[in-house]
């Protein structure tokens, strides 16, 4: 499927499919880096793999888009039965997950296609949640006023609308100058604190920094190191990495919120409909990860959950929050599987 679809609600009393023939009943995981949002994911996968008796295989490739496209080929080769993959150039590992998907196995990805199981944020209202979050505080800590820093990850197409969400609600203050709009390089901590440094240079004085977590935690280490980071900043960033959390939960850090996606839970329930898709079952085509802003009120119940989430993906109620469901697919109608960048906005 190239073309947009709005996908109705995923019904999980649809049809039993066939079971995909000679496919090892084995999940594996090609893991683009070591972020903790991705190590999320990998707890969640390996927990599901354990509770429905799979085999897992965790493969991790550093950033090496190369390396990624021989790994998936390798793992259609030995008739591994279902795949979830990152990558840091979606487009270069497109070809090589098709081929996967048309070998008849399951095939998730995290925001880019092609999916038999594509998960995707309502990219614009997480970038809005952060944003009315930064906006709050601004109003209420720092009277109206602030310099403000974007670390963006404009390049990525399917994440540039969180991004247009800050720039929507920060550009109609009239005391809030955005005084760097930029996309470090490397979308890591390093590249996130190399690139504060350097914005440190012509701006010393910064009082709102939002972004991924991953960068914006660099850019608290470029602001210590220089001596410029105080209580009454707000630094807020997009995944709900554990780092994030522990700095939110410390007092008087500058880091004040994160948007949590909950990256095991939603582990979980692609390793789950993996181990369904293997046995016959129909799936979701599609799925939401519902954003929420993080904060010291809520970290306790959040934690719970992601040491947890089988319990998480078993109760109705608690996977309501953090996870919504569309379409359905299936083994023998792996032909309709997403090839469109999809997002339910």
């Amino acid at each position: 499927m190239t073309r947009s679809v709005i996908f109705s609600q995923f019904n999980p009393k649809a049809p039993l499919c066939r079971a995909p023939p000679g496919l090892k009943k084995t999940i594996a995981f090609v893991q683009e880096n070591e972020r903790e949002f991705l190590q999320g994911v990998n707890y969640g996968l390996e927990r599901a793999a354990r509770d429905r008796g799979l085999a897992y295989k965790k493969i991790s490739i550093d950033n090496d888009v190369t390396k990624a496209v021989e790994i998936i080929a390798s793992l259609r080769a030995e008739m591994v039965g279902a795949l979830v993959a990152t990558s840091s150039d979606p487009t270069a590992i497109s070809r090589s997950l098709q081929e996967f998907i048309w070998s008849g196995g399951y095939v998730g990805t995290i925001v880019p296609p092609p999916a038999t199981l594509l998960l995707n944020a309502p990219q614009y209202a997480t970038g809005k949640e952060l944003t009315d979050a930064a906006v709050s505080h601004i109003m209420t800590h720092l009277g109206g006023k602030a310099k403000v820093v974007l670390l963006t990850q404009d390049s990525m197409q399917f994440l540039a609308p969180r991004f247009v969400a800050m720039r929507d609600g920060l550009g109609g203050l009239p005391g809030v100058t955005i005084v760097a709009d930029i996309t470090p390089n490397p979308v890591t901590k390093q590249g996130g604190f190399d690139t504060m440094k350097i914005i440190l240079l012509a701006e010393p004085d910064i009082d709102v920094v939002l972004g991924g977590d991953a960068v914006v935690l660099g850019a608290l280490e470029a602001l210590r190191a220089a001596g410029k980071a105080r209580p009454d900043q707000f630094l807020g960033g997009i995944d709900g990495e554990p780092e994030a959390v522990k700095e939110i939960n410390s007092v008087g850090s500058p880091y004040k919120a994160s948007i949590a996606l909950a990256s095991p839970v939603f582990g979980y329930a692609m390793g789950q409909f993996g181990a369904d898709w293997l046995e016959g079952k129909s799936i979701p085509q599609a799925m939401d990860i519902l954003p929420f802003a993080l904060t010291r009120t809520n970290l306790a119940e959040y934690q719970d959950d992601l040491l947890n989430p089988a319990a998480v993906f078993f109760d109705m109620e608690r996977r309501g929050k953090y996870l919504k469901m569309y379409g359905n697919i299936c083994y023998d109608t792996r032909d309709r599987y997403v090839n469109f960048p999809w997002s339910s906005e």
